[in-house]
């Protein structure tokens, strides 16, 4: 009895403990049921937040590198913009009161008028295709195709490229040349001149062809190479700058009856200097800009490293400039050092990108020093009457710059026993676009005066052309 007692209490024990397995794995299992539900269900609730914002995502590195390199062109297309005033500070600040008013007009209507022109036929004649100029494409950009960049942002930034070689001729015309005929050669600057040479060289021109069996392949081994405008812009400004003083002929009081030159002092120095550190600022944009990207590491590095060649190219030409001006005259000229500022940036543009920190200092310091004994060569010599000096600034800093590159770059140059090749290459290219802006000037500007006169009479120059020309006077 004992014993069945005590078999009948086992088997009890054994069923309620599995009585008690089988009701804890139902338990969970259903448990397991319910969270995977819940699961499910909260991954719908997030999919369908978040589906809104993933479809904004971009889908490929490649949409966020051709972003970022956008903003990046766009925002040095900014800075550029903003060297303009920076021009028009200068030359109202080294010239006379009596004519601020017709000097600031010119410098906005270089940019009214040059964006308007280049974005209706410039832009086509300088990047469409063709051999010695671009087909013309009268406002239809869908011709260009900018590698991943859009069309229309890179139109902006060429036309504040070319509003700059507009206006780089109005300072050495300044206080004598009438507003109509300066609206009409700036027409044939922003359609004709600077697309054309611009075709040749940024437009995948003959001079920066490096197919095998080019012409610079085969004469020189090697292609032009102007990163940012030496010789693109600032050159073939100041050429045709210089041509259109010497046609027009020098102010009234610029030479004595002995044929010395006398100072005519500009109205503001506090002004000049402001134009000057506008301009510093904006070649910023101007130089590093041209690498036109900026979301790759070898894309910031190369930023980065053309900020510091401009910065130090500008620095020397000031301080040179300072010296060489104490020198010569026996006291340090602000006139000659805001100018040596500029012949060093000027002088840099050409191979900011690849020069040495070192070599871009030697560039500076020969362009600001070269550019003061130029404007008194262009000023005494030649007796060509340049107000603000943008002949020598611009024409003839931008050729040696170009030249110098053919020296000091690290890659190519002759310092760097690369042998002479790039620097032939150099010299010819910045030798080619002098002769065709010069040359085109001449024909434009002889033109101009024999069918209609360039220069308004003795009697508004002498009272001021902001009267006559504008009606309006810019200080009261």
């Amino acid at each position: 009895m004992d014993k069945y007692i005590k078999c009948s209490s086992t088997k009890l024990w054994i069923a309620g403990i599995i009585l008690m397995v089988f009701c804890f794995t139902t338990n969970t299992f259903a448990q397991d049921s319910v969270a995977t539900d819940s699961i499910a269900a909260a991954t719908q609730v997030i999919a369908a937040t978040t589906s809104p914002v993933e479809a904004g995502v971009p889908d490929t590195i490649g949409d966020l590198v051709n972003g970022v390199n956008t903003v990046w062109m766009l925002l040095a297309a900014m800075l550029v913009f903003f060297m303009q005033p920076g021009f028009a500070l200068v030359e109202a600040g080294f010239t006379r009161t009596k004519n601020t008013a017709n000097i600031l007009m010119k410098n906005f209507v270089d940019f009214m008028l040059g964006s308007l022109l280049y974005w209706i036929i410039g832009f086509g004649f300088m990047f469409g295709a063709g051999g010695f100029i671009g087909m013309p494409h009268f406002m239809d950009l869908s011709f260009y195709d900018g590698g991943g960049l859009p069309s229309e942002g890179f139109l902006i930034f060429q036309t504040v490229f070319c509003a700059t070689a507009a206006t780089i001729v109005s300072g050495a015309m300044a206080e004598r040349t009438k507003f109509s005929m300066y609206i009409i050669y700036t027409v044939f600057i922003s359609v004709l001149i600077y697309p054309v040479s611009g075709h040749w060289t940024w437009g995948g021109g003959w001079l920066m062809n490096g197919d095998e069996g080019s012409f610079m392949m085969n004469t020189f081994g090697t292609t032009f190479h102007d990163f940012a405008g030496s010789t693109i812009v600032h050159s073939v400004g100041g050429w045709i700058a210089l041509v259109g003083a010497a046609i027009l002929g020098p102010r009234i009081g610029k030479y004595g009856k002995d044929g010395k030159s006398k100072a005519i002092p500009g109205h503001s120095l506090t002004i000049a200097a402001l134009g000057v550190f506008i301009l510093w600022f904006g070649w910023f944009g101007f130089n590093p800009g041209s690498q036109l990207a900026a979301a790759t590491a070898s894309d910031q590095i190369a930023i980065a490293h053309v900020f510091l060649t401009t910065n130090l190219a500008a620095s020397a030409g000031g301080f040179f400039a300072l010296l060489a001006s104490w020198i010569k005259y026996g006291k340090p000229s602000l006139s000659l050092t805001l100018n040596g500022i500029l012949a060093g940036l000027v002088g840099i543009t050409a191979g900011c990108d690849a020069v040495s920190a070192l070599g871009s200092v030697f560039i500076g310091a020969i362009c600001g020093i070269v550019m003061i004994f130029s404007v008194e060569f262009i000023d005494r010599v030649l007796k060509i009457d340049d107000p603000v000096g943008a002949s020598s600034v611009h024409g003839v800093c931008g050729f040696l710059g170009t030249i110098l590159t053919g020296l000091f770059s690290t890659s190519d140059g002759l310092f760097y026993g690369a042998g002479a090749s790039f620097l032939l290459a150099q010299l010819f290219g910045a030798i080619v676009i002098g002769c065709w802006a010069a040359a085109m000037g001449f024909i434009i500007f002889k033109g101009l005066d024999i069918v209609h006169g360039l220069r308004v009479p003795h009697r508004v120059e002498e009272e001021g052309l902001d009267i006559y020309e504008h009606g309006e006077s810019a200080y009261n």
